[in-house]
């Protein structure tokens, strides 16, 4: 599967007009469920939330470009 986005990229969840504004940081490794490694379709994203950092790792296809995004963690 190609890879969608790229290091330093702002995305949202699709489908969800609350998601915060995140930034992506690298794709990592996952195992599914039948225990193959798969490099290309998951990223690490973070976001700012009253001061504290969050990160989670989120599918890429879950994920759309979020396209103005000139300023930091709003």
């Amino acid at each position: 599967m190609p890879r969608k986005f790229k290091p330093g990229d702002w995305v949202k969840i699709r489908g969800h007009l609350d998601s915060p504004k995140m930034e992506v940081l690298k794709y990592v490794s996952r195992k599914n469920s039948l225990g193959l490694k798969n490099d290309d379709s998951y990223l690490e994203c973070i976001w700012y939330k009253n001061g504290e950092r969050y990160s989670e790792i989120f599918h890429q296809n879950k994920l759309i470009k979020f396209i103005k995004a000139g300023y930091l963690y709003v």
